[in-house]
Parts: structure tokens; C-alpha cells; sequence
């Protein structure tokens, strides 16, 4: 087998689009360029979201919505053009590193599961019949749903009726050296379980923390425990070499009444604390090797999410680009006088002003290679 590594790094971002009040994908280019954050998820195959990441460096993970998996598993000649139409057409100049095919398929319904492995298997040998399977990472993304008795982290397994359908596509992700993608929340988990859980220990605040009897290994934080948990789930089923990364995690900035836990404070502290955990570059307390790779949920507030308000309120930025809360990162600047955003097009014929917007945004970080070269094709 063949491993292909989809992440550079330890930190990505999400980039969901359930919105109408969003940045276009070119801001959004913008707008992460300037965050310095390389690895992005999104959770289709947009083509106003591929074209705009092309030339840009930014290393992209497409996905295949739930809704495509029958058709993909059912017909060899689906994926294949799905794969030429989706991922080959902007190679190499859109970097897209990784499909993640269906999120969250199993442990809920069963609507999608069984046309799962089909699907993977089917866009897998498209990508090798391409000669992409050396550049191309396959992966789906699983909550915890999939998991029993997750507490303490060396009693997890996973569930009965997921067990069916996890197996042989944990054995086809080994041969091909893929990683196991989770989900993971220690928002929600603190929320269904505010009697057991400190705070503090879901924030990555001091706390005394949790121990695992079995492994005699300490716990600082929810999160490394959620983690080790879904590595003692894949030793038990026969996979315990397989990596962990995980594909979501965020807090709530924002919630109904009884969601009290969604505040700004609350998603700023723990956003500010993961990442300061991934700037260490270590692993959790039982793969201590393995540095953890997260991908953060998400860069947008998405006004048009189903369900709680919290759900509605995951975003690091809100949808005009300025920030959710301060973790660090720069939102777009407010004011048009000194927005180099709201600068980009040239009044009139002037090239000297062409040039000094140029070299303006460039040298703030606010303009890529994409975008020199759209102004220039404009003016």
C-alpha cells in the first residue's frame, strides 16, 4: 500500500457554505491566505469553490455528499466520471489532497450505510485507473455515534449494528494506508453530560483531569480522551496501528436557553487553547508519537443550518469575514477607508494605482497569485 497524506501540518479549518450571507469563495481565499491556514474540508464539490482555490497553494479535501454514495457504489462508471469531473479537471493547479467520502454515514440510520464501502472502493479504483491514487487520500468521516462505552477511553468499542460495516472498510482503509477521520466534540459531550464533566476539562483549563483505570494513563482534557478512545475502539476491532485524525471539532459560540454552555467566551477559550495544544506537536496520552492533526469547525457562522441556534454558530468569523472572537487571527477590516479587501477594483485607467494596490495587498497578505492576476486581467 501506498500512503497519501492529505494534511500538512496540525491545523485545518472547515469550510461550510450552509449560508446565504457568506464571503465568496475568492474572499474566503483571502481571508484564510492571511490566517496562514493551508488545509481545507469542504463537504462537496463545488466548482466555484475549486476554481477559486487554483494556484493558490492551499491543500483542499472535496467531498461526496451521502446523497451521491448509491449511485457511486452502484455504477464503477458513476465514480469514474464523477472523479474526472470533480478532482481530475482541476489537478494540479487546484491542490485538492483528499475525498472524504459521505460524514457521519454510520451509527445513526442505516439509510446510507451499506452503499458506504461500495462507494469507497469504486472512487478509490477510479483514482488508481487515473494514476491518482499516489496524490489522492480516501477518507470518511465518522462520529462518535459508531462508539460504545467511550468512558473510560480504554472501553471503547465499537457499537454492534456499526460493527457489520466498519470492519471491512476499516480493512480496505489499512491496505490503502488511510487514516480513521473523527468527530469530535467535547462541546457536545460536555452539554449531554454537565453533572460528569468539568468545564474546565472540556475547555483545556486546569483541572485534576480523569484517569484511565485500565491504562493507569491521565487525562488533562476531553478532547485526548475522545481521541484515545477511538484508538482503543481500533485496537479492539484489529486496527490498532491505524491513525486518528480528526476532521471536526469547535464549541458554540452562540445557543438556545438551555444551551447555556454557547458562549463566546467559552468557543474563544477553547479555539485559543486547541491551538496552542496543536502547536505542541505531540500526540495524545496513548499514541504520544502521533501528533494530532485536527481540522477546526468551521470558518462561517452558517445562518441557514437546521436544528439547535448553536448549530448556526460554530464559525471562527462571522459571515462578513471580521471574527466570531479573538483567537489570534485577523478578520477583514471594517471600515472601507482602510479595507484592502474593498480596494481591489481600480477606478478609471490608472496603472501607478494598479501597481500600488498590487504591491498594498501583497504585501499584507491580503491577495494571491489568483487574484494579481484577475485584477490585471480586469483593469
Amino acid at each position: 500500500s501506498v500512503t497519501v497524506q492529505a494534511f500538512t501540518g496540525t491545523y485545518g479549518i472547515n469550510y461550510g457554505r450552509i449560508a446565504n450571507n457568506i464571503l465568496s469563495p475568492d474572499d474566503v481565499v483571502t481571508l484564510l491566505r492571511a490566517a496562514k491556514i493551508k488545509n481545507v474540508r469542504i463537504y462537496d464539490f463545488d466548482h466555484s469553490v475549486l476554481k477559486a482555490f487554483s494556484g493558490t497553494g492551499l491543500e483542499l479535501v472535496v467531498g461526496l455528499p451521502n446523497e451521491n454514495l448509491r449511485d457511486v457504489s452502484a455504477n464503477a462508471d458513476h465514480a469514474m466520471n464523477w472523479v474526472k469531473d470533480n478532482v481530475l479537471a482541476y489537478l494540479p493547479d487546484t491542490h485538492i489532497r483528499g475525498i472524504a467520502i459521505g460524514n457521519e454515514v454510520l451509527g445513526s440510520s442505516d439509510e446510507f450505510s451499506g452503499f458506504l464501502l461500495g462507494a469507497v472502493k469504486n472512487v478509490y479504483n477510479a483514482l488508481d485507473k487515473l494514476k491518482l491514487s499516489h496524490l489522492v487520500q480516501i477518507t470518511t468521516a465518522h462520529s462518535q455515534a459508531v462508539f460504545d462505552d467511550s468512558f473510560p477511553p480504554s472501553s471503547c468499542v465499537f457499537k454492534d449494528n456499526v460493527v457489520q460495516y466498519m470492519k471491512p472498510l476499516l480493512e480496505f482503509f489499512s491496505q490503502i494506508g488511510s487514516p480513521f477521520c473523527l468527530n469530535a466534540y467535547p462541546f457536545l459531550a460536555y452539554m449531554y453530560n454537565k453533572d460528569q464533566i468539568d468545564i474546565n476539562y472540556a475547555l483545556f483549563l486546569p483541572t485534576k483531569g480523569a484517569d484511565d483505570p485500565k491504562t493507569k494513563l491521565h487525562y488533562d482534557n476531553l478532547l485526548d480522551a475522545q481521541i484515545d478512545a477511538a484508538y482503543a475502539a481500533l485496537e479492539d476491532a484489529g486496527y490498532g496501528k491505524m491513525e486518528v485524525i480528526v476532521t471536526e471539532t469547535g464549541w458554540a459560540s452562540h445557543g438556545d436557553e438551555n444551551e447555556a454552555a454557547a458562549t463566546a467566551n467559552n468557543a474563544r477559550t477553547y479555539n485559543y487553547n486547541l491551538r496552542k495544544r496543536l502547536a505542541k506537536m505531540k500526540g495524545t496520552p496513548l499514541r504520544p508519537k502521533s501528533v494530532l492533526k485536527v481540522y477546526v469547525f468551521a470558518i462561517f457562522n452558517e445562518n441557514l443550518k437546521p436544528g439547535p441556534t448553536s448549530e448556526r454558530n460554530f464559525g471562527l468569523f462571522k459571515p462578513d469575514g471580521s471574527i466570531s472572537y479573538d483567537i489570534g487571527f485577523h478578520g477583514f477590516k471594517s471600515s472601507s477607508a482602510d479595507s484592502p479587501l474593498l480596494s481591489l477594483k481600480v477606478r478609471g485607467n490608472s496603472s501607478i494605482q494598479l501597481v500600488w494596490l498590487l504591491l498594498h495587498n501583497i504585501n499584507n497578505g491580503y491577495c494571491t497569485t489568483a487574484c494579481v492576476v484577475k485584477m490585471v486581467i480586469e483593469h
